[in-house]
């Protein structure tokens, strides 16, 4: 058995669907929110590498480095600010955090 392109497109609207899934069911921990973003971002970038693997094109591998660049540019920043949130207000619980006004 070979893989093909639609498997992992499948692969990849699964595990986007996962990530949205628990967006919307976990809005509580900030921790598990940027995991699922964290999550849409990977299925998109395996779409991204599947199709210019099957088109014989690199661009879309070379767009994937990128995008993985600045999402772990990204993590480090929001794991910075999560910590210092949590130093501040002592929860990460986002039903708490409502109230950031300047």
């Amino acid at each position: 058995m070979t893989l093909t392109l639609g498997h992992y497109l499948t692969l990849g609207a699964i595990l986007f669907a996962l990530a949205v899934i628990g967006i919307f069911l976990n809005r509580k921990n900030l921790i598990v929110l940027l995991m699922c973003i964290e999550l849409m971002l990977l299925a998109v970038n395996m779409n991204f590498v599947a199709f210019s693997h099957y088109s014989g094109d690199y661009h879309g591998q070379i767009f994937v480095f990128f995008i993985l660049t600045v999402a772990a540019a990204e993590s480090a920043i929001g794991l910075a600010l999560l910590m210092l949130l949590f130093r501040n207000r002592s929860t990460i619980h986002v039903d708490e955090i409502n109230s950031l006004k300047g």
